[in-house]
């Protein structure tokens, strides 16, 4: 059985999804809408693509029978209004993160996708990749013993672009980027650190353009994190253990490479996805669009790799970030 896709926004990351999507069988994946607030852009979008029908109107899109799971890739400030949107029209739902700016808005949309009976999903892709298999694997059979510290950076110079720089759209690189450190995070030491602190720099706008995170757990554990927007960092991610430690290279939050203790690298190629991409490695968007499927098909409202709990989570820190960003105060974290 197919499942019947329509994309909310036309921006480089719906491009990238619906090559995805365009990939897989048909009789797994259909996309039958994509809609923008600009007709003229849902028109070029669905001709590029091969979609049968073009909306102007979110709305419209939502309303339509025809689908049954709704992806959303436009800006991170509208992500909450469509997503209540599309639940509301009962739609399934996979959302590009982060899922939203406010943490009770978090809370909101998922009271909303359980009370309705709809799967729902914060598209944090990494968890879907095969070197994060790899890496979990390893983890729970403790080839690199007790689980120590973790190091993980993101930095990519973007402090050009308006979405960081601009005041009103209430982002910076905790929410651009931010997501994909402090979910690996959480993947390894879990939810419930005794204390996150965060120090950062403000632009002219008052957007951060880089933060240093620390989680704190129990037995002298700690993850140590960086988002950047002015520099190009390693990129990768290492996790050390007592016995060693196992590296995701660069870009850890989509890994082909994944290795341990500086020995042979195990890697994992791609899907062979042609059509043009905007973003590195996307062709791993199909992992998590095989994921959506499998949970849907199987009945499931959340994804066992990347739960509710988990966004809940991520939204939680993210907004006590916000508050510690640009000084040194550790917030003690609430169970």
């Amino acid at each position: 059985m197919a499942l019947r896709w329509g994309i909310m926004g036309t921006s480089k990351s719906c491009n990238d999804f619906a090559n995805s999507l365009n990939y897989l069988p048909r009789s797994e994946h259909l996309i039958m809408g994509v809609a923008s607030g600009r007709k003229e852009e849902a028109i070029e979008f669905a001709r590029k693509h091969n979609i049968p029908n073009a909306f102007e109107n979110y709305g419209d899109l939502a309303k339509d029978k025809s689908i049954d799971v709704v992806y959303i890739g436009s800006s991170n400030k509208s992500h909450f209004i469509l997503a209540r949107l599309v639940l509301y029209n009962k739609k399934h739902l996979l959302c590009e993160p982060p899922l939203c700016i406010k943490y009770k808005d978090t809370e909101e949309l998922l009271a909303l996708a359980k009370k309705n009976k709809l799967f729902f999903m914060e598209g944090v892709w990494s968890r879907f990749f095969p070197a994060y298999n790899e890496l979990s694997q390893l983890l729970a059979s403790e080839t690199i013993g007790d689980v120590i510290y973790l190091n993980a950076d993101l930095g990519v110079p973007t402090s050009c672009i308006d979405k960081i720089n601009h005041k009103e759209l209430e982002e910076g690189t905790v929410f651009d980027y931010g997501v994909y450190v402090l979910q690996l995070a959480l993947l390894i030491f879990g939810r419930n650190p005794l204390t996150l602190s965060a120090e950062g720099d403000l632009n002219e706008n008052g957007m951060d353009e880089n933060i240093i995170y620390i989680l704190k757990y129990e037995n002298g554990k700690r993850a140590i994190l960086c988002t950047h927007s002015q520099i190009k960092m390693d990129n990768s991610a290492v996790v050390y253990g007592s016995k060693g430690h196992i590296k995701l290279k660069d870009p850890f939050w989509a890994p082909t490479v994944i290795s341990m203790n500086n020995g042979p690298e195990t890697r994992f190629p791609l899907p062979a996805v042609e059509n043009e991409k905007y973003f590195m490695n996307s062709q791993g968007l199909v992992y998590e669009a095989i994921e959506v499927r499998d949970c849907i098909m199987k009945g499931l409202l959340e994804s066992p790799k990347m739960t509710h709990e988990d966004t809940l989570t991520i939204a939680k820190w993210q907004e006590c970030i916000c508050k510690s960003t640009g000084s040194q105060a550790i917030f003690q974290l609430e169970d």
